[in-house]
C-alpha cells in the first residue's frame, strides 16, 4: 500500500488561522507526539479472544495466540481539512498505517498463520470550541472481520517508563462490569478443554499471562532503562476519555434484532507507549520501542467477552548494502556517529546476515537498522 509520490492534501480554500495543537506541535513537526510512530515496527505479543461457538450446549471457545507482528506508519502529506459550521474550519495531520499479526506457533504451509490485518489512520486534532475539547488524537481503523473503529483520546509524554495496569479476561454481564462470570473452566490451563486452543498452539503460553495479558508487556521491559515515554490513550467510548468515537459492525456481527448478536464489537480501548530505550551498548544510540495493550469487548449471549491484544515492537529501518559501504558509514548516516558503539549496534542486530567479520559487507545484503 503506497501513496502516489505527488499526492498531498491541499485544503481549498486554505485554512490560514492559527490552530491550538499540543505544545510539541511545530511547523517542523506537524504530527506532534504522533511523530514518534513513523517507521516500521516489528516484534512479538499475545492475543486472547473469547470466540462465539455454535455447538449446542457450549457458547464459547477461548483462543490463545503468541503472535508475530509488523506495524508500519507513513506520514500523510499535507494538512487534512475539516470544515466546520459551529466554528471555523480546522486542519488535522496524520499517518496511515498497516498492521499484520500472525500466530507464532501455528503454521500454514510453513509460514505463521495470519490472524489480523488492519489498515488505518492516526491523526492529531487541534483544540476545538464546538465541542469544547483539548488537543486530541484519533485512530481510525478498518477490521476485516466486520468492524470499523473510531477511537479518540489524549496524548502526553513522561520522563519515566510506562504505567502498565493489570488486566483480566473475565467476561461479565452486558452493561454490568461488576457482575463477573468466574465459573468458566477454559482459562485454567490445567483443566483439559476441547473449547480452548490445542496444545500445539499453547507452546510458550503460561497461566500467568492468561490471567493477566499485560504481564507480557511488563516482562518485555525487564532489564531495560526507559528514558522517555509518549502515551497515546484512545477509546471508542463516545464520552471517555473525550467526546467522540464509536464502532460500526456488519449485519452478521450485529445478528438478528430479535435474537441478539453473533459477536458484536461494543467497545475498543487501547493504550500505546512509544518508549525511548537506553541502548544495550554503553555510549551507543538510544533505541525506540512501541508497546500497546488493547481491549475489545465482544457482546454475545448476554455477556461482554474481553478480546485482549498486547505487543512489544522495536523500531527499525531497512538498508540495502552497496559496493564500498561500511558499518561506520551506515552508522554515521542513521545515527550521526560512526564510532564503534554505534556501528556495533547495527552489527549486533545483523550478525546472521553479515557473518563473523564486521568489516566485510557484501553488496545487496539487506540490513535491519535499529532506530
Amino acid at each position: 500500500m503506497e501513496l502516489k509520490p505527488d499526492f498531498a492534501f491541499t485544503p481549498l480554500p486554505a485554512i490560514e488561522r492559527p490552530l491550538r495543537f499540543s505544545s510539541v506541535h511545530t511547523p517542523d513537526n506537524q504530527l506532534g507526539l504522533l511523530a514518534g510512530l513513523k517507521g516500521t515496527w516489528s516484534g512479538a505479543g499475545f492475543n486472547v479472544i473469547w470466540r462465539p461457538n455454535s455447538t449446542p450446549g457450549q457458547d464459547r471457545f477461548l483462543e490463545l495466540n503468541l503472535t508475530e507482528e509488523t506495524l508500519r506508519f507513513e506520514e500523510i502529506p499535507g494538512p487534512i481539512p475539516n470544515r466546520g459550521l459551529l466554528q471555523s474550519d480546522i486542519n488535522m495531520f496524520g499517518l496511515w498505517y498497516l498492521q499484520t499479526i500472525s500466530d507464532a506457533n501455528v503454521k500454514e504451509n510453513g509460514t505463521p498463520a495470519g490472524l489480523h490485518l488492519e489498515p488505518g489512520i492516526w491523526a492529531t486534532v487541534p483544540q476545538t470550541d464546538h465541542p469544547q475539547e483539548v488537543p486530541t488524537v484519533v485512530r481510525m481503523a478498518s477490521i476485516p472481520h466486520g468492524t470499523t473503529v473510531l477511537a479518540q483520546g489524549v496524548a502526553f509524554q513522561s520522563p519515566e517508563g510506562p504505567s502498565i495496569q493489570d488486566i483480566n479476561i473475565t467476561p461479565f454481564e452486558i452493561g454490568n462490569p461488576a457482575k463477573l462470570i468466574t465459573t468458566f473452566p477454559e482459562p485454567n490451563l490445567a483443566t483439559p478443554s476441547q473449547f480452548r486452543t490445542g496444545p500445539d498452539g499453547l507452546v510458550g503460553i503460561d497461566q500467568a499471562i492468561v490471567n493477566n495479558p499485560n504481564l507480557v508487556l511488563k516482562r518485555a521491559l525487564e532489564g531495560k532503562t526507559i528514558k522517555n515515554t509518549v502515551v497515546l490513550d484512545v477509546s471508542s467510548d463516545t464520552s471517555t476519555p473525550v467526546f467522540g468515537g464509536g464502532l460500526a459492525n456488519t449485519a452478521f456481527l450485529q445478528g438478528s434484532p430479535n435474537e441478539g448478536p453473533n459477536a458484536q464489537a461494543a467497545l475498543v480501548k487501547a493504550t500505546f507507549w512509544i518508549e525511548t530505550v537506553a541502548g544495550a551498548i554503553a555510549d551507543g544510540p538510544d533505541l525506540h520501542q512501541l508497546q500497546y495493550t488493547q481491549q475489545v469487548l465482544l457482546n454475545f449471549n448476554g455477556l461482554s467477552w474481553p478480546h485482549i491484544t498486547v505487543a512489544t515492537l522495536r523500531g527499525s529501518a531497512q538498508f540495502t548494502v552497496r559496493q564500498g559501504d561500511t558499518l561506520s558509514a551506515i552508522a554515521q548516516q542513521f545515527y550521526g556517529d560512526g564510532s564503534e558503539p554505534f556501528w556495533r549496534t547495527i552489527y549486533n542486530a545483523n550478525i546472521a546476515v553479515i557473518g563473523p567479520d564486521p568489516n566485510v559487507l557484501a553488496s545487496g545484503q539487506q540490513l535491519s537498522i535499529p532506530t
